[in-house]
């Protein structure tokens, strides 16, 4: 049985852990390999090599550190396939979704390229008679990330690369559940010639992430997962004055307005809520439609009845199965509580199958409309194959609907109207919108900008604001003394 190693100090090694959990296939619960919990003294050891190596990578030039970039994005362009691969094995996914799930990470590493001028600081000359302002981005020092299970490529690259390019060194725990994908992209780092030091990866769970939390080394964590673990993860980190940015929870609404074009809301539902088994956090999950666009609710459950799950590598599969038998079994139990609560479900997939993978976590397309706010399955994020369909009267309507969700990570708005689209993105609270797109996630240039009970911290991923996540600020005030004679002491706060 393969055994996940550990990477400290740029070596492969592994644990003493006497803690180990099973990587399960959930198309089939074949067990590929286990991962350790790493011990204490692993995790320290990460946490103190980190901190040795920023002591010099601190001072390596931005462009060097951005070339190593440059070899790590053509490397992973060179391995996407195997890299989605193992995507497929270990969470699933279908071949085309584990294909996009590396190349959105790529994109970010790309970005990552563009170090030396995202790094730039401000100049002001003559601030006052003969004296400069200006400033520097300098790196904060040892980082960390936590990553969750359903994009186990795209969301580690979210995090390390960005942060080691401003000039950090990190330390990755990743999902327990799928960590073969993200050990594959740390010996492609290390093939990019990434120094030794500059990124360690440990596994485990809650155990190793309060150890990360409580570490007096690490200057800043990055979380992607659960609301309830996010919320631990923003309190625990900042009481031990920690930056922390959390992307969390999320039930994201489509608007639907009547003079929407009919054919294109309907496969743009289709595919962005049941899509990679709606486990995705920027999945739509709630439909609301307006005024007569209700009626295409019947064309809509005939899309989703053609749309199957399946095994990775078979070319009619629209979707994979759930990733573990426990969030099979939450999602069943939702379906069942919007039964009993009085939604109609015009689509059930809680009896899905697939013939020669009878044991897999599979849940197929399920619809239900006439939901309302005060039902679970509108209220909780199910993170499932499942949409629920609302009817409203007007767009305002639908504004207020969303507006008093406690979620705000991203909402999108089908219209043929210019006048309706700059309504519906002026007013909305939500940080993500799409106008006729459906899952509005931002490309790497721009920030992953969750609003709401979607997002604790104050500065978010990638983009600008990730690279002032990663970096702090240093404003220098300089004069500089010419042979005139200088009058008395200056005892006000005034430069002059």
């Amino acid at each position: 049985m393969h055994q996940v190693p550990l990477y400290i100090n740029g070596e492969f090694s592994q644990s003493q852990s006497d803690k180990w959990l099973d990587v399960v296939n959930p198309a089939n619960q074949e067990v590929l390999a286990k991962v350790p919990c790493a011990t204490n003294e692993e995790v320290q050891a990460a946490i103190h090599s980190a901190q040795e190596a920023f002591k010099t990578w601190r001072n390596v030039p931005v462009t060097e550190r951005a070339r190593i970039m440059m070899r790590y994005a053509a490397l992973l362009k060179e391995h996407q396939e195997e890299i989605a691969t193992i995507i497929c094995h270990e969470l699933g996914k279908t071949f085309e979704d584990a294909k996009g799930d590396v190349w959105r990470g790529i994109e970010v590493v790309e970005q990552a390229c563009n170090a030396p001028s995202m790094m730039m600081g401000e100049t002001v000359e003559n601030v006052a008679r003969n004296i400069d302002t200006y400033s520097y981005t300098q790196p904060l020092g040892v980082c960390a990330g936590i990553t969750p299970f359903n994009f186990p490529a795209m969301i580690p690259l979210w995090m390390f690369p960005m942060a080691i390019v401003c000039g950090n060194t990190f330390v990755l725990k990743p999902s327990e559940q799928d960590p073969l994908t993200p050990m594959r992209l740390v010996e492609l780092f290390e093939e990019a010639g990434a120094p030794k030091g500059v990124l360690q990866v440990v596994h485990g769970s809650k155990d190793q992430v309060d150890q990360i939390l409580e570490a007096p080394e690490i200057r800043a964590v990055s979380f992607v997962g659960s609301c309830g673990v996010g919320q631990y993860i923003y309190s625990k980190g900042t009481q031990n004055l920690k930056r922390v940015q959390a992307c969390v929870g999320a039930k994201n609404h489509m608007v639907i307005m009547p003079d929407a074009k009919k054919e294109q809301v309907i496969n743009n539902l289709v595919g962005s809520s049941v899509g990679a088994g709606g486990q995705r956090c920027m999945g739509i999950s709630v439909a609301v439609f307006v005024g007569q666009s209700q009626q295409w609710v019947d064309e809509l459950k005939d899309a989703m009845a053609k749309v199957r799950p399946g095994v990775w590598d078979d070319p009619e599969a629209a979707y994979g199965p759930q990733t573990t038998p426990q969030a099979k079994a939450r999602i069943l139990s939702l379906i069942d509580s919007g039964q009993q609560q009085g939604a109609t479900c015009l689509l059930d997939g809680s009896e899905f199958t697939v013939e020669g993978y009878e044991n897999g976590n599979w849940v197929g397309p399920t619809l239900f409309s006439n939901v309302t706010t005060d039902m679970d399955i509108y209220k909780e994020e199910i993170f499932g194959p499942v949409l629920c369909c609302v009817f409203v009267d007007s767009l305002d309507e639908a504004i207020t609907l969303i507006n008093n969700n406690p979620y705000g990570n991203g909402t999108s708005l089908f219209t043929a109207s210019g006048g309706a689209a700059r309504k519906f993105q002026r007013e909305i609270e939500v940080g993500q919108v799409g106008i006729n797109i459906p899952i509005p996630v931002p490309l790497p240039f721009f920030s992953f900008t969750g609003w709401k009970n979607s997002f604790y911290g104050d500065q978010h991923t990638y983009g600008k604001q990730g690279v002032r996540f990663y970096t702090e600020t240093k404003t220098i005030t300089s004069r500089w003394f010419d042979d005139e004679a200088v009058s008395g002491p200056n005892m006000s706060i005034n430069l002059r």
